[in-house]
């Protein structure tokens, strides 16, 4: 696996570039009308479901990229901490945010902070990495703090990935090189129970389109918040974790 983990940190590297091409759907990423048209509803749920949230405070993003999520938590929290192994993802990231350039998996956080954030790198995290992950995010929380996660949908198909199966996808970049990468696609309510057995209470649920899963929780025990409005605006779906509780890689 580390073999693995060693070529998507390059795949990421090389990406940057074009990556947010893909967010933005330009380029050789760009939608039909209507298609299009989804993706940007489920992009406006994720969203809203975040300033839902009302960071404040301090927040830490964790595999941070090239700056489309922290480019709204710097709007929304009072100073962010952003993460990230490569200098390549980083160069086009905000400067209104504290950079640090590091690999998610090494990393020890120095202080602890309000909110927690990661988007589209859950489902880059190996199997044999997931509890190490989820005790660093448990040591970098503050008393009371949250997490907010967005990533993607089980039952996306709007990406590059080939070759899909057994927790592994192979990227082409525009250029035609391929890599190899993880990516474990969660369903909410898998997740949810995953991650309660290592003390977290998420609630989690796919956006309309299923394009995104995305959700918020804290530590058991931990004052939180539950996802938003977005959540009222619709009615349950079958998606939806249901584990309702109380209080940003692709």
């Amino acid at each position: 696996m580390s073999d693995v983990l060693a070529e998507q940190k390059r795949y990421y590297a090389e990406r940057a570039p074009e990556y947010d091409d893909w967010w933005y759907r330009r380029g050789r990423y760009e939608l039909e009308p209507e298609a299009l048209a989804r993706w940007q509803d489920d992009v406006a749920e994720a969203e809203a479901a975040l300033e839902k949230l009302a960071p404040g405070g301090t927040v830490l993003e964790l595999a941070a990229g090239t700056g489309i999520w922290t480019r709204k938590l710097v709007r929304l929290a009072d100073r962010v901490v952003a993460v990230d192994a490569n200098a390549e993802t980083l160069a086009p990231n905000t400067s209104e945010a504290e950079l640090v350039r590091a690999d998610v998996f090494e990393w020890e956080p120095p202080e602890r902070f309000d909110l927690v954030f990661f988007s589209f790198w859950l489902s880059h995290v190996p199997e044999e990495r997931f509890d190490e992950f989820w005790s660093l995010v448990r040591v970098a929380l503050a008393p009371g703090g949250r997490v907010f996660l967005v990533d993607s949908g089980a039952g996306d198909t709007a990406h590059t990935g080939t070759d899909q199966g057994d927790g592994e996808e192979t990227r082409s970049l525009s250029d035609g090189r391929t890599f190899r990468i993880v990516k474990r696609r969660w369903r909410p309510a898998e997740l949810a129970e995953r991650v309660r057995a290592l003390g977290f209470e998420l609630e989690l649920r796919d956006s309309a389109n299923g394009h995104f899963l995305y959700g918020a929780g804290s530590v058991v025990g931990g004052a939180g918040s539950v996802v938003g409005e977005a959540d009222d605006a619709r009615p349950e779906t079958p998606g939806a974790s249901g584990a309702r509780w109380g209080g940003s890689l692709t």
